[in-house]
């Protein structure tokens, strides 16, 4: 599978088989690809803690207030993520250009986490409506919990949506000087 054939298969899986695991090679396969997410200066200002079986279903819990992520709660795996301090360049680069590297390098290892399991024939969401001092609690974690990315097989029929996105003009702009030999 291509990345292009990945990026139309991934959508955000609101409906999980509770009644299937994870298979440990698979969730290793993406915990391996994740790894390999570039990060300012390499610095990998994250951690990914795995949350599986009640410690999973507690997290679940603790992203669904005011009746938001119901779903979340049928998802085998919750990978918690959390910041780390920035290496010493990251950390210069950051407060020199006023730009906030580690919640950059926590997308982009979002993107590796959610692109991987979808070519693992897994089905992810990404939560960011969470509670995260609870959060902190339930995994014994220092560092702020920035998302929650649930993790499982989607239910057997569960359709593949449109996706519904701004036209390309909308999104791109050519700013370049092209010299017409």
């Amino acid at each position: 599978m291509n990345f292009t054939e990945i990026a139309e298969l991934r959508q955000s899986c609101r409906s999980y088989d509770p009644s299937r695991r994870v298979e440990q090679e698979k969730l290793e396969r993406v915990l391996q690809t994740a790894r390999l997410a570039p990060s300012a200066c390499n610095g990998q200002p994250y951690h990914i803690t795995v949350c599986r079986g009640e410690t999973a279903k507690q997290v679940a819990k603790a992203t669904q207030g005011m009746g938001m992520n119901k779903f979340a709660t049928d998802a085998p795996v919750m990978l918690v993520i959390s910041e780390k301090p920035y290496v010493a360049t990251a950390a210069l680069g950051a407060r020199v250009k006023k730009n906030d590297y580690r919640s950059i390098d926590i997308g982009i290892l979002s993107a590796y986490i959610t692109a991987e399991a979808t070519a693992q024939g897994l089905a992810t969401c990404i939560l960011g409506w969470l509670e995260d001092e609870e959060i902190r609690k339930i995994c014994g974690i220092d560092g702020a919990v920035r998302l929650v990315i649930t993790l499982g097989y989607a239910k057997e029929g569960d359709p593949l949506r449109v996706k519904k996105r701004k036209d390309i003009e909308d999104l791109v702009k050519y700013a370049d000087t092209v010299s017409e030999v």
